[in-house]
């Protein structure tokens, strides 16, 4: 039989780690034993009672394989870590909050046993907050237009990875990988499946605004050149446009010379502004380069503090 591999990261989810594993197992359980599955944890050094449950379910079931990190590794590094672990036929990635719904896993194997190398799910609405998802929204959008690969909308991770795409992530020297962004530039030809993105069933959401935002900033920097030029582009613009006004005052007060005071507003409002412009430009150089200095140290993923029924 063919067998594939469930991965989940999880981080501080005692409320739902016991409960996604339950879930899976129905699923499997109502696939009548046409496939042999194994359920990867990778638990990113959780403070709450999630190793404590995980190592409990290891020892009372033999297809729960566990990793612990030895420190937080963050959003990205470890579930990608995870999908590279397996060896099986396929590998699945979902989250442990139930947003990502399991009983989608029959129709991803499905569309698998068809020939599609990966079937993904794709969120056009969703149960979450309204103005959560309209900011994600814009920020698909955006990268869609900017990109040089032509990006997934609402697609998040989840979803079925055949071992041969499997194996070309297992290639990549990226210490910090951005997966939905490798999906769409390598994947080939990708079956999507809509569902409707349920709320977070239990415990609040590890996701911050510095997490989004390092998101969206790795994927603006990864797959665009665009946000450099922009900035390059406004910066002659601004200093044309700065001419001007220079030139527009010198006249002005060479024909009004007794009459025509300046002040010194102009000369303020100009300062912070060209200092603020300057700021955002250099924050956008500095991510660029940020990222040039995370690939030059070539770090590992992820360190392992103990692994379970590997």
């Amino acid at each position: 039989m063919k067998v594939i591999s469930v991965v989940t990261p999880c981080y501080n989810e005692q409320e739902n780690v016991e409960e996604v594993y339950g879930a899976v197992k129905q699923v499997f359980n109502s696939l009548k034993r046409k496939y042999n599955y194994e359920h990867i944890f990778i638990d990113n050094k959780s403070t709450d009672k999630t190793p404590e449950i995980l190592r409990r379910m290891a020892r009372r079931d033999k297809r729960v394989k566990v990793i612990f990190n030895s420190r937080n590794f963050g959003h990205l590094r470890s579930p990608y870590y995870g999908l590279i672990q397996s060896d099986a036929d396929a590998v699945i990635l979902l989250v442990c909050d139930f947003q990502d719904p399991p009983e989608m896993i029959p129709e991803f194997i499905k569309k698998w046993e068809q020939g599609k190398r990966i079937v993904i799910g794709v969120k056009p609405k969703s149960e979450e907050s309204q103005i959560m998802f309209a900011i994600r929204t814009i920020f698909y959008k955006i990268i869609s237009r900017i990109s040089d690969v032509e990006h997934i909308k609402n697609f998040t991770g989840f979803g079925l990875y055949d071992k041969s795409f499997i194996e070309i992530l297992r290639k990549i020297d990226d210490p910090y990988p951005y997966l939905r962004g490798l999906v769409a530039e390598l994947g080939g030809d990708i079956e999507q499946v809509e569902f409707v993105q349920p709320k977070r069933r239990r415990g609040r959401t590890k996701n911050n605004l510095y997490t989004l935002y390092d998101l969206a900033i790795l994927g603006f920097i990864n797959y665009s050149k665009i946000p450099i030029r922009i900035a390059s582009l406004i910066g002659f613009s601004v200093a044309f446009l700065s001419l001007l006004v220079a030139l527009a005052y010198l006249v002005a007060k060479i024909i009004y010379w007794n009459t025509f005071n300046a002040g010194i507003a102009p000369l303020v409002i100009g300062f912070f502004f060209f200092s603020s412009v300057q700021m955002i430009f250099i924050g956008l150089i500095g991510e660029y380069v940020g990222a040039i200095l995370t690939q030059v140290k070539r770090r590992p993923l992820v360190i392992e503090k103990e692994r379970i029924n590997f």
